[in-house]
């Protein structure tokens, strides 16, 4: 008999147990797989490489702060810079607060915004609809499927930071990989609709000419508005969507403290499962012993079982987080649109596994391994 032929029913010769304890391990491990997939997509992915060319400025003491309009006028000369449109977020809801419904949705400058977003594409005569309907929209192509929109149709979006209730008809539909699932309209609309928002923008979305240029100009945005009444801070578009994230609380901590938790929990898992093979099997690690296996080739053998169960429930884990995943990645689920399992994120939790399957292991294994071969015999259990 082989030595994995050997392991593989030692560990699974109480079938109910093991399956029990590999689908534990699996559960815990399948949500280590969408919290590392979540901090990777938050903290770590740098996004699409046009988003190397923009900047997004926005009030220097809070997002909830708004600019001023003419703003834009004089981010426009500070070199480097090719295009700049205002954006606002409305907040709006559509139908009902089902997180179903729930999309972006910005007010903003169509005779400019798919010039400094050059990564969207979208028919020009559909844009140039956009531009002639001052209460047109224009939606991701994967957000329009998921409602069954088609160009022409109008929805209305009820204000919720804003008072107004907005009429708006479908003018274009628009692609970008991967999707943003967002809604664009005229901040003009917004304007028009709501008085004390005139000649006011949430931030601005700035495009320069050169990936070098956009910490320099960066930094000139911030220094031509500072010490004025409405002072600035220009950032890149992940460092914008971290400073979002942090208007939720302390995210980090959260992802954190879930996956803390999940490891420990596998751990005691796999601890408990290890003791009580291991203690039922006592007496025959002392047949072992006068078989001729030294201490260290049953301790190898021992916990061979633990780290196997353990790597089995990580691949099972792992083939189920890479699924929900991609179910949770769709638009209007509320989860980054560009979330998905990766190989690091894998070898990671196949790492986790096995150090689990290791250390609860190492204990029970090292104890029976040790056993004197007639203390082992007379062991009752």
């Amino acid at each position: 008999m082989t030595l994995t032929r050997f392991v593989t029913k030692s560990a699974f010769r109480n079938k109910r147990r093991s399956l029990l304890t590999v689908a534990s391990i699996a559960f815990s491990l399948l949500l280590l797989c969408i919290m590392l997939t979540v901090w990777r997509s938050f903290y770590i992915d740098k996004g699409a490489p046009d988003s190397a060319l923009r900047i997004m400025t926005r009030h220097k003491v809070s997002l909830a702060n708004f600019l001023p309009i003419y703003y834009r006028d004089k981010m426009r000369t500070v070199p480097g810079v090719v295009h700049v449109v205002p954006m606002t977020w409305f907040g709006g809801k559509y139908k009902d607060d089902k997180p179903e419904n729930f999309f972006a949705q910005f007010a903003t400058d169509p005779e400019e915004y798919f010039d400094v977003a050059a990564d969207k594409s979208m028919p020009p005569d559909q844009l140039a609809a956009w531009k002639k309907d001052r209460a047109g929209c224009v939606v991701d192509v994967d957000l329009a499927r998921k409602h069954n929109w088609k160009i022409g149709d109008r929805i209305t979006l009820q204000g919720t930071i804003f008072p107004a209730n907005l009429d708006l008809t479908i003018r274009g539909i628009y692609t970008i990989d991967p999707p943003s699932s967002n809604l664009y309209f005229h901040a003009k609309y917004l304007e028009e609709s709501v008085s004390w928002f005139k000649d006011s923008a949430g931030f601005y979305f700035t495009r320069v000419d050169t990936p070098e240029n956009m910490p320099r100009a960066a930094r000139a945005i911030d220094d031509m508005f500072h010490g004025t009444p409405v002072p600035t801070k220009s950032e890149s578009e992940q460092a914008f969507r971290l400073d979002f994230i942090a208007t939720l609380g302390n995210v980090k901590a959260f992802i954190l403290s879930i996956c803390g938790a999940v490891v420990f929990t596998t751990l005691l898992v796999c601890a408990n499962t290890m003791a009580m093979s291991i203690r039922e099997r006592t007496r025959e690690v002392a047949v072992l012993r006068t078989l001729g296996f030294t201490r260290e080739a049953i301790l190898k053998l021992l916990l061979s079982e633990s780290i196997a169960i353990s790597l089995i429930g990580g691949v099972v884990g792992i083939f189920l987080g890479t699924i929900l995943i991609k179910a949770m990645s769709r638009p209007g689920i509320g989860m980054p649109v560009s979330m998905h399992m990766t190989l690091a994120t894998a070898g990671v939790v196949m790492l986790v596994a096995g150090l689990v399957g290791l250390i609860s292991g190492l204990i029970p294994s090292y104890r029976a391994s040790n056993l004197g071969i007639v203390d082992a015999l007379r062991y009752i259990g």
